[in-house]
């Protein structure tokens, strides 16, 4: 099979699929079981980074750390309940696949493993445009870190300065401009289009489907393929 010479590099929650806002509920009623007030626009906020600095973030540095995991079980948990019924964003699928036809390796960069990577996969329904998944699992530092996007890269084969990341939240912007690529926001995890630009962000779109609808115009089209 022929290397691709450019990777398209996508977070998931709250970019192909409609998460974000469960995600709030359920670490927000983790944090409540657990005897903790945490607003929920405090949570939203922090979503997109991995369990253990979310809970860092909204708790601080001197909460009880021996507590961590069982707020993250517990919001895995209530998380899970919604499994089955994870809703895609619109023409997620046909984006990837899109770019997959171009010639693009289309490399996922998420904090999820597990069953509820299985979940998010079969939400967007579009496995046979993924080239590679990169997982919080496989980098010592998730997102702001540029780990995650870097591993994605690594899997992809492809350098930054011929690649390009779509994420919603200011985390994935930072990560993305710390790793060298080039970012593109979209609006459908909630976070303001001033933030993500704020934050690294050379383009802002509603969701994959305007991004789909624009991609001709995009920071896609200025990394044309070599071949």
């Amino acid at each position: 099979m022929e290397r691709a010479e450019r990777a398209a590099v996508f977070d998931v929650d709250g970019t192909l699929v409609d998460t974000n806002h469960l995600h709030v509920t359920t670490w927000w009623e983790a944090f409540r079981q657990a005897g903790h007030t945490v607003p929920m626009h405090a949570v939203h906020r922090a979503i997109g980074l991995g369990s253990e600095d979310l809970v860092a973030h909204l708790l601080g540095e001197d909460r009880d750390r021996d507590e961590d995991a069982r707020l993250s079980a517990a919001h895995k948990a209530l998380y899970g309940q919604y499994f089955d019924r994870l809703p895609a964003l619109r023409d997620a699928g046909r984006l990837l696949r899109r770019l997959d036809h171009e010639g693009w390796a289309v490399v996922l960069a998420t904090s999820a493993g597990g069953a509820e990577l299985s979940a998010l996969r079969r939400a967007i329904g579009a496995d046979d445009a993924i080239t590679a998944t990169a997982s919080a699992d496989d980098v010592d530092e998730g997102k702001p870190a540029p780990e995650p996007v870097e591993h994605a890269l690594e899997l992809a084969g492809v350098p930054a300065e011929r690649a390009v990341f779509v994420g919603d939240t200011v985390w994935d912007m930072k990560a993305g401009r710390r790793a060298g690529v080039r970012c593109v926001g979209v609006l459908c995890g909630g976070i303001p289009r001033a933030d993500l630009v704020a934050a690294g962000a050379e383009a802002v779109y509603d969701d994959p489907a305007e991004l789909l609808a624009a991609l001709a115009d995009s920071p896609f089209a200025a990394l044309p393929s070599g071949r």
